[in-house]
This record gives C-alpha cells, structure tokens and sequence, in this order.
C-alpha cells in the first residue's frame, strides 16, 4: 500500500442523470476530507451542462479526456455505457484510477482489455455495483452462509435514460452480480425471457439460474412498472431473509419448532451510492483493491449478455 499524497485530486466524467449526483458527492467528500481531497475538474461533452455544473462546485470544465487527465488522480466515470471504454482505458493509461458505473462495458472483451490496461498501469479500477454497498447487504452476509433459493424483484418506472442498453445491461445487473457474490458457485444453467415494451431491446425480463451446488436464483427486472420495488429474499435450509434494498429495511425468518418466527433486522441507514464512492476514493489513495473489482463487473456482464442472447434468440425465432 502506498502512502496517501498530500492532496489527492478527484473529478467526474458525465454529469447526466447519474453523474450529477457523483459531483455532488465528490464535493461532500472533499468539504469533509480537511483539505486533503479536492474536487478539481468535470469531463462532459455538453459544453453548457459542464460549465452548470463547474460552476457549482468551483471546478474546471474539461472539454478533453487530455486536460481532465491533467487534472485529476481519480475519477468516476459516468458516461453511456457504450462509451465506458473510450472514456476510461485513456484515463487508465494516463495513471487515473477509476471507478466505471456498471455495466463496466457492453462486452466482455471490452471489460477484460480494461482489467489488463488497469493492472498493467498498477491503477485502481471499480465497478459501481451500488447495491454491494447498500446497508442491508452487510445484514444479509452476515446471517446467510448456504443459500439454497434467491427470489430478486427490481422494478420501476421508465427511466428515459440508458436507452443504448436493455433492462438486463441497465437493471437487473446489480442483482446478478449479488447473486454471483452470494452463491460463489459455477453457473450451470440459464432460463430467461424479455419483453420490449417502450425500446427496441427487451424492457422487462426474468432469468432463473442454476448453480452446480444446487441454488436456483430468480431474477425479475422492469423498467415499465408503476411502481419502484428493489427486493431480495434470500433461503437457506433453518432460515430465510427478505430484505428491501430501497427502504433499507427487512426481516428475517426461523424455524420455532412447528412455528415460523418473524425478527426485525436492524439496518442503519445511509446513502450506499456515498458509500460506493468514498470507499473507491479511499481504495484510489491507498492504493489497494476495491470492493467490487473489474473482474467482478466482467463476470456480471458475461452472464448478463447471455441472458441478453438467450431473450434475443428467442425472439428472432418468434418473428
């Protein structure tokens, strides 16, 4: 681990939907940090939303990944994801750590050449798995060690963003790579359907995976529900908890001889997305390795293109 620089300088890359809110948390990090992180610099190709937003936080409005480089040690990438790479592999080379919203890239290939130019350069690389920082996941580790059956729902209203990416790449993501952390078991076997409703790739889907040890995982994933649901229940053979990812709230179930007893889990509450980013720019200046690693995002990406494969060839075969 190296010593932490006297000043470490951090900036964001995109400052749309998502991104507005990584400036904002940047600027909290670094009024809170005593001088020791400065926010420095936002890379937007919208002239006029980078200067808003320049302007806001005190910063440098950077119109070249060149003068960004320049001016940051650490960024957080925030752009569409078919840009991830073309962003973050420059920033890479230059020696910038990064953190990369999931999807890390649109393709394993892709992701696999960012690992190796980030190892190559000895530079942090995350992936902004969000819900591996959420409160209620450390209760769920905690109390689970076997998980026999996962059941997930994440649905909410149309987005109107990430339109270059179906419901899977954009959504259900988070869940399959929580269910990989949980299960840490070989994927045997993929069941999934999709349904495109508002785009032209799926915007609904559910996929059921069977692992080699025996846990099957039911995912659902909407981007056309009235309503906004983020919820995991997780079984094992004496218990099964049920956990709300947006609410930060859940119970856990055990066996009472012939009863079923219900317990509240106490959750303390916090913005997880502050979570995600302070731990990266902390991993970032110590130079050790973050919570969910670009191989961690990879394997994300690969089961869900196949899952996005399997929705596909279904259709076509349909048409």
């Amino acid at each position: 681990m190296s010593d932490h620089p006297a000043v470490f300088r951090v900036g964001v890359a995109g400052v749309g939907a998502i991104g507005r809110n990584h400036a904002r948390i940047m600027a909290e990090l670094a009024a809170q940090s005593g001088g020791a992180i400065v926010f420095t610099a936002i890379f937007e190709a919208d002239a006029a939303r980078a200067a808003e937003f320049a302007l806001q936080y005190g910063v440098q409005a950077c119109t070249t990944l060149e003068d960004f480089a320049s001016r940051v040690d650490a960024a957080t990438i925030a752009v569409p994801t078919i840009f991830h790479r073309s962003v973050a592999e420059p920033l890479i080379e230059r020696g910038i750590h990064v953190l990369i919203e999931k999807p890390i890239s649109e393709s394993y290939d892709e992701a696999q050449a960012l690992i190796g130019a980030a190892a190559k350069r000895g530079v942090v690389l995350q992936v902004g798995h969000i819900e591996r920082f959420n409160p209620v996941l450390e209760q769920l580790e905690r109390r689970m060690n076997h998980p026999r059956f996962i059941e997930v729902h994440r649905l909410s209203p149309f987005p109107n963003r990430s339109m270059d990416i179906g419901v899977v790449l954009d959504v259900m993501i988070h869940d399959i790579e929580i269910v990989l952390h949980l299960v840490k078991s070989e994927l045997v076997q993929i069941d999934a359907v999709g349904i495109a409703v508002l785009t032209h790739r799926e915007d609904i889907a559910n996929a059921r995976l069977k692992f080699a040890n025996g846990c099957i995982a039911n995912i659902t994933a909407s981007r056309i529900s009235p309503e906004k649901l983020r919820k995991i229940r997780v079984f094992q053979e004496d218990c099964y908890l049920s956990l709300d990812y947006q609410e930060q709230s859940g119970w856990i179930y055990r066996k009472d001889g012939m009863q079923i007893v219900r317990e509240a889990v106490e959750v303390e509450k916090d913005e997880p997305l502050k979570r995600e980013i302070a731990s990266f720019v902390d991993c970032a200046r110590r130079g050790c390795g973050p919570l969910v690693s670009g191989q961690q995002g990879a394997e994300a990406v690969r089961i869900a293109l196949q899952i996005t494969d399997q929705i596909a060839a279904a259709r076509a075969a349909q048409a």
